[in-house]
């Protein structure tokens, strides 16, 4: 058996400060530790080469993405068009390893007869036309609309790529449950998202502000931040801080005026730990129940309380440490009473036990080795 890999990354994997690519990074460390030999071949737009990646893999190559109109002709969606390289095909075919497709945006070569007899892997992040049909849903530009609702239809009419792949790798149980229907004859696993953390690193005691947090920029989190400064925080309740990349000016003004909200702007990773860890409460709230969320078992690793609406938690077994609310009302009562507690150290004790199973990185490369037949 090989103990070789080709991943092929929809974007640069370092930094690992947003979701995707989170999965990624740590997915590369893990099998690095377990030493595994990793070529990885990672698509460029707006990131720069990171030299980084070097220490963990045998081999790092980067292939331009197309974008502007160029990738929006023709039937394949935006995100695949632009990532469509003969020359990341000329390099699989050097050898027989295995390829890790992190993405559908990766895919639109899968079909290619010059791989045919590989193992191929997809890894899911998201249901990628529910994604983007949910980001329909929550923009307001028209032109915008238009692109994410052309996005999700041109995604779902490309899903059947997928029947190339020797094997699913879904990051939730109800994704998993999703792509087992849609493909009820290929092989579909479960598999959680790789995150930063090994074990918990939590502060019990008790904090002084509720901490939202994300790239701000997508509409789906400016969607949930606006939510809770103009739905849930009144004057009586504790500071809110939300904290994330590229906070638009609207939320910004949104904000200004209310002495309990503040607005960090392109926090450090060492800022943003900090922000978890200290915050009495995170506060996540989606309107989209796809993927899994890694903000939360960010949060979950190292913060104290999670509130969180049932969205967030749908198909993952980790409302259990969560607390819920469904509507404005239920925040606020749920936040007075959640600040009037002490996060304890048997608090911190049981979600310790219940995260290092089914979330530990390296329980899960375990897992990711026997489905890739490595070793």
């Amino acid at each position: 058996m090989s103990s070789a890999l080709h991943i092929v990354s929809f974007d640069i994997p370092f930094p690992a400060n947003y979701g995707g690519v989170i999965d990624v990074f740590y997915k590369i460390t893990a099998l690095h530790r377990a030493g595994i030999r990793i070529r990885l071949h990672c698509y460029r737009h707006d990131r720069q080469p990171a030299p980084e990646l070097e220490q963990y893999c045998e081999e790092v190559r980067y292939y331009a993405r197309a974008s502007g109109w160029s990738a929006m002709i023709g039937l394949k969606p935006y995100i695949v068009a632009g990532r469509m390289s003969e020359e990341l095909i000329m390099n699989l075919q050097k050898d027989q390893d295995p390829i890790l497709f992190e993405g559908l945006h990766t895919c639109g070569i899968m079909q290619d007869p010059r791989l045919k007899g590989r193992f191929m892997a997809y890894r899911e992040s998201n249901i990628e036309h529910h994604y983007y049909y949910h980001l329909f849903k929550a923009e307001r530009n028209l032109f915008k609309r238009f692109y994410f609702l052309a996005e999700s239809t041109r995604l779902y009419l490309f899903q059947p790529v997928l029947h190339h792949a020797s094997v699913l790798l879904a990051v939730s149980t109800g994704d998993a449950g999703y792509l087992s229907r849609r493909f009820p004859v290929k092989r579909v696993e479960y598999l959680p998202s790789f995150h930063r953390d090994d074990k918990t690193n939590i502060l019990p005691g008790k904090g002084d502000y509720a901490l939202y947090q994300g790239k701000l920029t997508v509409p789906e989190n400016l969607r949930a931040a606006e939510y809770l400064i103009t739905r849930v925080w009144r004057d009586e309740l504790p500071a809110l801080v939300i904290a994330g990349l590229d906070p638009p000016a609207k939320l910004q003004r949104l904000a200004a005026g209310r002495p309990n909200i503040r607005i960090i702007s392109n926090p450090t990773d060492e800022e943003m730990f900090r922000l978890i860890r200290e915050a009495h409460v995170n506060v996540m709230v989606t309107f989209q129940p796809t993927g899994l969320k890694l903000k939360l078992i960010n949060a979950l690793f190292n913060g104290r309380f999670c509130l969180v609406n049932p969205p967030m938690v749908a198909g993952t077994t980790l409302g259990t440490l969560c607390t819920m609310a469904g509507n404005p009302i239920e925040f606020r009562e749920e936040l007075l009473r959640l600040f009037a507690t002490e996060f304890t150290a048997d608090e911190a004790r049981r979600r310790e036990s219940l995260l290092s199973g089914r979330f530990s990185n390296q329980n899960n490369c375990i897992s990711l080795l026997e489905i890739l037949n490595l070793r």
